[in-house]
C-alpha cells in the first residue's frame, strides 16, 4: 500500500492549479450520504488526495484507491483477499524458468472510449513504459514500473536499474506474451498493480503529446493525468470529474462493462483529512463511508448502526533512519540505542485498533518469509543510555520528521505517535528537534531524498510476497536509509531470484535476520485498518490490501 506508497509514497506537484472553481458537484452531493435523495450516488471520505488520475504515474494509495475503480490489470487479487485471480487475462502460465509469460486475454471488453481491448493493447501499454524517457524516468514518477520491470529501453536517469523488460508479443487477438530477462519474485503479483493496468491505445497516444517535466525536485505531471477526459481504462467506472477546489473525484458507471456492473450509479471520492472530519461527516449523512477509523471511534459507530469491518493484517510501521543524514547513525551502537529507546508496545495498546500487534521485522507475520530468529530489541531505557554511552553520543541530537494532514492505514495518528516516540527518546537522552511537514508532497520527498534523520513511514503491501515488503527498502542503496551494506543487499536479492518457492520462502528467512542484525531502522507495528459504511450501505468486501471494489456497493 502500497506507499497507500501503500510504499509511503510520493504525490507531487500538479501541472494544473489546484485552485479551480469548484462546478458540477452540487447535486451529487445531495444524492449521497444517509440524508436521502434518490440513492445514485456513492460518497466516500478519503484521508486524502490522489496524485494522478494516470495510475502508470503513481505509487500511493489515495491515488490507486480511486483508479482501481476505473482501470484492470492483467491479474487481479481475488475479491477480500490476496490470493491471485484472473482480471483481464482469464488464465496464465510462465515457462520453467519464470521469464516467459503467456496471457490468455478476455474476449469482448471495451476500453471507456470505446476501444477494444486485445493483446496488441497489452503491448503498447508496456511498451509505452518501456520507452519513457527524461522526467518518466525518475523513481518518483515510474516508481512501480522500476521496482518491477527495472529500467528503460535506454537508461536516462544514472540512477535507474537495468532493463528486466525484454519484450511483449501478441501472439493473436487474445494471447499477449511478456518476456523478461531474469525471474523475480516481483511477479507473478506484479501483473496485478495499479501502475500496470491497462489504459486504451487511443488515450496512450493522447499521452505520449504531453510531457512530464522537472525542475530540481520539483516534477510537473502532464495535464492528461491531471483532469478528466483523456485516460480510459475498462473498469465498472469511468473518471468524469477531478474538482480540485471541492477536492472531489467523481466516476460514473460505465455500463458496457464487461463483468457484473456497479450498483451504485455515480462514486464520488471526497478527500477530508482528519479522523474527526470524516467521521462527523458520517455521522451527518454526508458520506457513505471512509477509510482509515480511529480505534477509539470503532465501537461508538458500531453501537450506532454502522457498519466498521477491519481488514486482515498486511501492512507495517516503521522508524527511519537516515545515515547520511547523520553520521552517529552510521554507529550501530546508536541505532540500536534508538530501538532500545521505543516503547513499541505503548504505542500498540493506545494508538492501534484490536488486534495491532508489535513488528519484529520489516514484514509482517502474515506473510512467507516471517523469521522467528531475528534478533530483538526490547523496550530497554537504560540499555539505550549504556549504548548511547558506549558510542560516545550520550549527547545525541536528531531531528525528527513527521507528517501532517494524513492518516495512514499503517498510523492512524502520525502526530500522537510522534510525541510518544519523542518522550521516549528524551527520557534515553536524545534530544529531538521535531520537524512537522505537510505529507504531500513535503513531507514524502523529504523522506525519499534522505533529508531527516528519523521519519516515520509504512507500506501496505501490493501482493503476498516477501520481496514486496523487504526488497522495497533493501534490495540496494536507496536515499531513504542512506546507507550502503553488500551483505544487506545481496540476502534480500538472493532470496528474490529464487526460483523454488520453499528455498526462497527460507531465504526470506535469513534476510530477515540479516536486516534486522544491521538494524536500518526500527519496525514499529502491523495494524489492522478498520473502514467504516453508512447505516444504508450494503459494503464491498474489504481487502487486507485495501483494494476495495466499490463496484460491490449498494444501498439497503
Amino acid at each position: 500500500m502500497p506507499i497507500f506508497k501503500s510504499r509511503a509514497v510520493r504525490v507531487i506537484t500538479a501541472a494544473v492549479a489546484v485552485g479551480l472553481v469548484a462546478t458540477g458537484c452540487a447535486s451529487e452531493r445531495g444524492k449521497g450520504g444517509d440524508k436521502g435523495g434518490d440513492k445514485d450516488t456513492f460518497v466516500f471520505g478519503a484521508p486524502g488526495d490522489p496524485g494522478s488520475l494516470d495510475p502508470a504515474l503513481a505509487s500511493d494509495g489515495e491515488t490507486f484507491r480511486v483508479t482501481r475503480q476505473a482501470f484492470e490489470a492483467l491479474l487481479e487479487h481475488k475479491s477480500g483477499g490476496s490470493e491471485l485471480v484472473g482480471g483481464l487475462a482469464e488464465k496464465w502460465s510462465s515457462n520453467p524458468e519464470g521469464t516467459v509469460w503467456t496471457f490468455n486475454l478476455r474476449k469482448g471488453v471495451k476500453f471507456h472510449d470505446g476501444e477494444a481491448f486485445n493483446a496488441a493493447a497489452v503491448c503498447a501499454n508496456y511498451d509505452h513504459w518501456y520507452n519513457w524517457t527524461g522526467t518518466y524516468q525518475l523513481d518518483a514518477v515510474s516508481y512501480y514500473w522500476r521496482k518491477i520491470m527495472g529500467g528503460f529501453a535506454k537508461n536516462e536517469d544514472p540512477e535507474a536499474p537495468k532493463a528486466n523488460y525484454k519484450s511483449c508479443t501478441a501472439k493473436d487477438d487474445s494471447t499477449a506474451v511478456i518476456e523478461v530477462n531474469e525471474p523475480s519474485a516481483n511477479l507473478p503479483g506484479g501483473f496485478s498493480l495499479q501502475a500496470l493496468a491497462i489504459h486504451s491505445p487511443k488515450a496512450l497516444e493522447e499521452y505520449k503529446k504531453q510531457q512530464a517535466t522537472s525542475k530540481g525536485d520539483a516534477i510537473t505531471y502532464p495535464k492528461y493525468s491531471q483532469e478528466a477526459g483523456t485516460v480510459a481504462g475498462t473498469g465498472p467506472y469511468r473518471i468524469t470529474k477531478w474538482n480540485k477546489g471541492n477536492k472531489e473525484v467523481s466516476l460514473e458507471r460505465f455500463d458496457d462493462y464487461w463483468g457484473d456492473k456497479a450498483k451504485v450509479k455515480n462514486l464520488v471520492f471526497r478527500t477530508i483529512d482528519t479522523e474527526d472530519g470524516r467521521r462527523q461527516a458520517l455521522q451527518a449523512g454526508d458520506i457513505d463511508g471512509y477509510d482509515l477509523v480511529a480505534p477509539a471511534d470503532i465501537k461508538t459507530l458500531e453501537s450506532a448502526g454502522f457498519t466498521v469491518p477491519t481488514r486482515d493484517v498486511f501492512n507495517l510501521f516503521y522508524l527511519g533512519m537516515t545515515q547520511e543524514k547523520n553520521p552517529a547513525l552510521k554507529k550501530p551502537e546508536v541505532r540500536q540505542a534508538i530501538a532500545h529507546a521505543i516503547d513499541r508496545e505503548n504505542i500498540v495498546k493506545t494508538q492501534l485498533p484490536e488486534g495491532g500487534k508489535v513488528a519484529t521485522q520489516f514484514m509482517p507475520d502474515t506473510v512467507a518469509g516471517f523469521s522467528e530468529n531475528v534478533k530483538k530489541y526490547p523496550f530497554d531505557t537504560a540499555k539505550a543510555k549504556s549504548l548511547l554511552a558506549g558510542a560516545k553520543e550520550e549527547k545525541l541530537s536528531v531531528e525528527f520528521c513527521y507528517p501532517t494532514e494524513v492518516t495512514r492505514p499503517y498510523m492512524p495518528a502520525p502526530q500522537d505517535i510522534f510525541e510518544l516516540m519523542k518522550a521516549d527518546l528524551g527520557k534515553a537522552g536524545i534530544n529531538v528537534t521535531p520537524k512537522p511537514m505537510k505529507w504531500a508532497p513535503d513531507y514524502l520527498d523529504a523522506t525519499e531524498a534522505g533529508s531527516c534523520d528519523l521519519h516515520m513511514l509504512g507500506w501496505t503491501g501490493d501482493f503476498n510476497d516477501g520481496f514486496n515488503f523487504i526488497g522495497t527498502w533493501f534490495a540496494k542503496k536507496d536515499k531513504q536509509w542512506g546507507f550502503d551494506d553488500a551483505k544487506v543487499f545481496d540476502s534480500v536479492n538472493a532470496a528474490s531470484k529464487e526460483a523454488d518457492p520453499a528455498k526462497r520462502v527460507d531465504a526470506y528467512k535469513k534476510a530477515n535476520e540479516t536486516i534486522m542484525e544491521y538494524l536500518p531502522g526500527l519496525p514499529i507495528s502491523s495494524s489492522p485498518p478498520a473502514i467504516a459504511f453508512g447505516k444504508n450501505v450494503n459494503p464491498p468486501n474489504v481487502s487486507p490490501l485495501t483494494q476495495e471494489n466499490f463496484a460491490e456497493v449498494s444501498f439497503k
